[in-house]
């Protein structure tokens, strides 16, 4: 299959609704067959989420690219993301900021996502099992943080690992539908914009959903 065309018809397809150069830039670099089961990479390039076993999913390019560029990224950030999933994300993270902090809380999906990561060669990625509680602390303060799994609200526990300035993409609502949000943390208020309805599974953690 011409993987490559077919990325170049995505993309191509994806700068109707998305102004942001560096984001399609980087999804053009990043070949999304290889975060895919070998059975789905057929389908790699069509504008849809894709399973990836454990009733986990890669998300939809376009969802991707929309919650990417929302978080305004100019190369010198460090990037916490919760939900490494695939590493589909992770990559295009890692070609647009300085560091990505990403947790993932099924062993298997964070090792299979290690290995396509190092494949690929990324040096500035860090993978790590998620604890209980969300985020990953020992890293924090974040400029940006992007939650790839959905809340029944925005978790404070992420909103603190949040540097001043910092944004925070996040899906919101119930188990079946969301709405995307950002954040961006101000010293004595936070805003909130929501940027449409989405569907992501659930955010399993203490500040989120349980596992039942």
């Amino acid at each position: 299959m011409d993987f490559e065309g077919a990325r170049t018809r995505l993309i191509e397809s994806l700068a109707s609704e998305i102004k942001g150069k560096r984001v399609l830039a980087a999804m053009a670099r990043i070949p999304r067959e290889r975060f895919v089961p070998p059975e789905s990479s057929r389908h790699a390039y069509e504008d849809r989420p894709l399973p990836i076993g454990l009733d986990q999913t890669i998300s939809q390019p376009f969802i991707v690219a929309c919650m990417t560029e929302a978080l305004e990224l100019s190369g010198k950030e460090k990037v916490l993301e919760i939900g490494t999933g695939s590493g589909y994300q992770t990559a295009i993270l890692a070609e647009l900021a300085r560091v990505v902090v990403s947790t993932e809380r099924l062993p298997q999906l964070l090792e299979m996502a290690r290995k396509s990561l190092e494949t690929l060669g990324y040096k500035n990625i860090e993978l790590h099992l998620a604890e209980e509680t969300l985020g990953w602390k020992a890293g924090a303060p974040y400029d940006a943080i992007i939650a790839t799994a959905a809340a029944p609200r925005i978790p404070e526990e992420l909103v603190a690992q949040l540097k001043i300035g910092g944004r925070m993409i996040i899906p919101v609502g119930s188990r079946y539908v969301q709405e995307l949000c950002k954040l961006t943390r101000h010293r004595n208020r936070n805003e909130v914009r929501n940027l449409g309805a989405c569907r992501f599974v659930s955010l399993i953690g203490k500040g989120a959903w349980s596992e039942e």
